[in-house]
Parts: structure tokens; sequence; C-alpha cells
């Protein structure tokens, strides 16, 4: 299967991880060689739930059994989709009530984007250096990283980029901007999370200048933070928000939610502002809702904190600097990209999965399933710091 996988899948990276995948359940992927992982990145923040969630899985076999696809989005009422809307409105803030479905998170930022310029009837979007949301064209163009979109520009005209947690930067957002995208914890950037009220200031001055404040929920989202978004963790409101990854429990999906009133001018004006066949696919969507169902019927999101405790209580080690990030959403910072390459990799082989972040080559990504219990997390944990004992004592003898 691997040759196969090279040969005729197309690649990512020159070094992809090549595991063959058997079978995979709760906190645990299994390869075709009968060795068993622990899963400490959860498909990048997106099996919320962990694997084969006994929930979820119910929820698409029974949808199956009804119907799948029968028409493409927003024509027909199907239940799933207009159910999981529904319960995402009743735990969002009343501004926000009215949900567009799209099948990945680069999909949702591109109709926010979109939203915002219909809203405002302006051109000018604001992201942030170091930001990721997504890599179509469109969200390619609100990265703030060069060296990762150059070889496809031109890429969409008239954005701009402030940097994250700098309050100078926001006389940027003017009565030009249509927008200003920000991911609620910087991912790629090595999970940085928003100080001194940053969040707080750029609604401020949105709302000074008449722009709409657009917040990327897509990996915070879903419970992952210890709140059902991670602005709910900072006391502010935004015009639209961004999800996908953890939010269909496993499945690909996407959607922005912003206030009934904007959200309404995509369906005019011209119609069909914003179109898609598969966005809330009735499969997906009755993925999408157990997820949430299980998430705001149970203490998995409160507990995402106490685990978030029981990480930094155990990873304490000299090659660790730092551990970012909040709940379940972490990273432990070693000194320099090598030291983290080696852990990873020494990881992988004892058992454990881990990932890198983007733009961050020092940080090693812990964003396991919510779902995992203490004793996993004292597993994984102790994993990593026999990995990062081999690898100081493998410095030590290189420096002698």
């Amino acid at each position: 299967m691997l040759n196969d996988f090279y040969q005729y899948q197309a690649q990512t990276s020159p070094h992809p991880l090549g595991m063959e995948v058997s079978h995979a359940e709760g906190s645990y992927i299994y390869a075709t060689n009968g060795k068993k992982y622990l899963d400490f990145v959860a498909g990048v923040s997106a099996c919320t739930l962990g694997h084969q969630h006994p929930r979820v899985k119910k929820a698409i076999v029974d949808q199956l059994d009804k119907y799948a696809h029968v028409m493409v989005y927003g024509e027909y009422a199907q239940d799933p989709a207009v159910a999981l809307c529904k319960l995402l409105a009743e735990h969002m803030p009343l501004y926000l009530n009215k949900t567009y479905l799209v099948n990945s998170g680069t999909e949702a930022t591109e109709g926010a984007l979109k939203l915002a310029r219909r809203v405002t009837g302006r051109s000018q979007l604001i992201s942030c250096f170091n930001a990721y949301h997504g890599n179509t064209m469109g969200s390619m163009s609100v990265m703030g990283f060069e060296e990762r979109k150059q070889i496809f520009r031109p890429l969409i005209p008239d954005v701009d980029f402030i940097t994250f947690n700098n309050e100078e930067d926001l006389q940027k957002i003017t009565t030009k901007t249509a927008g200003i995208i920000l991911e609620t914890i910087q991912g790629g950037a090595g999970f940085i999370q928003p100080q001194n009220e940053f969040l707080k200031k750029v609604r401020q001055r949105c709302d000074e200048v008449g722009a709409m404040m657009i917040l990327d929920e897509i990996q915070p989202g879903f419970g992952r933070t210890g709140k059902l978004f991670g602005f709910q963790n900072y006391d502010v409101v935004p015009d639209v928000v961004v999800m996908g990854k953890g939010m269909g429990g496993g499945m690909p999906v996407g959607a922005f939610t912003a206030n009934e009133k904007h959200m309404d001018l995509l369906s005019h004006d011209p119609k069909l502002g914003h179109i898609t066949t598969f966005g809330g696919h009735p499969v997906i969507a009755a993925a999408c809702l157990a997820t949430l169902q299980e998430l705001v019927e149970t203490d998995i999101m409160a507990q995402c904190l106490e685990k978030e405790q029981l990480f930094r209580k155990l990873l304490v080690h000299p090659l660790i600097k730092e551990v970012r990030g909040e709940g379940l959403m972490l990273a432990a910072m070693t000194e320099s990209p090598e030291i983290t390459n080696k852990v990873i990799f020494k990881c992988q082989d004892k058992g454990l999965i881990l990932f890198w972040l983007l733009f961050e080559g020092c940080a090693i990504r812990i964003t396991p399933p919510l779902t995992l219990s203490n004793e996993e997390i004292e597993e994984g944990c102790g994993i990593i710091i026999e990995a990062m004992n081999e690898v100081m004592n493998e410095m030590t003898l290189e420096n002698e």
C-alpha cells in the first residue's frame, strides 16, 4: 500500500510519515503491522471526540439509512443541517444566529471574506503576519507567510497585514477596510494567545470605522479551549465566526456564522452570491450535530482545562522552554527545530503520534481528542519525557 501511496496519491511534502493505517478507535490508531499508536494530534485538531465515537458513528449510519445527497445547498430543508444550525445559534451570542455550511475550513474563510465585502461595499482585507486561514486562493491571500504563497501569485488584491497583539497596527483598520480576519489563537505561528485585551481593541476599532471582525475558530473551536469557541474566553463577539476541523468529529466540514441580516445578503444582488453543491451534506451534518450535542450535553469541554493542567504538570523537562496554548490546544516549545524533529520521530517510534506547526519549527503540537483519559495523558507524556531524555543524552555525547 505504501508504494501505491507514493505512486498514485499526490503528496504534500517530500517526506510523509507514511504510516499504513489499519483502523482507529478512541485515542489510538493502529497500523497494518499491528502496532498501536496513542494519538496526541487527533487528525490535526479534527477528531474532537476521538476515533469511532459511538454517538457520531451511529448518527452517520442512521442518516445513511435515510438519504445522502439530494440537492445543492440551500434548496431543500434537511433535518440534520437545520438542527445543527439551530443548535449552533442556541450556543452562540444572540447576534450570531445564522450559519452557512460548507465542506472545509478554507471554504468557510472564502465565504467570510466575501461576506465582509458584500456587507460593507469595501474591498480592503486585513490579516496578520504568520496567520493561516486555509490554502485556497482567497484564504492564501490572507495567509501571513510569504514563503508559502509567493510562487502562486498574483493572489487577490487589496490585502494588508498587521502583527498579532500589536495595538499600534490597529490604525491600519480604516473606513476603507471591509474586514479584518484573525485567528482567535494563532495556530501555525505557535499557538499564540491574544494579550492585553487585543481582541477587544480590534472589536472597538472595527466599530469605529464600520469594518467587520472575522474570527477564525477552525482550530480552537468546538471545545478545545474549554469553551465551545475560543472567543468566548475573551469577552468579545465578532461579526463572523469561521469554523471547521473539530466541528465534524472527523468528517470534512466547514461553516461560517454571522447575523441573519448580513447572511441574507448572499441570497440576492446577485442571487446565489455564495453556492456549494455538497455543503450541508446530510451525513456530514448528522456527524456534526452528534459532535455538538455530545459537547454541550456533557462536561467534556470543562475537562479540557483540567487535562491541560495535567499536561503542564507532566511536561517539565530541560528541553521544554514553555508550553503554550489553552485547554487541549497546546504546543511544547523546544529551543530548535532540530530538537523538535528528533522528539517527534522518536515518539512515533515509541508509539505516540505528535506533529508540527506550520510556521513555528520549535513547536511540538499536542492537540489530542478531547475524550482522552488522564491515564492516556500520563502514558503519552511519559513517552515524550523518555524521548527528550534520549535526545539530551545524544546532545551531550555530541558535545564531548
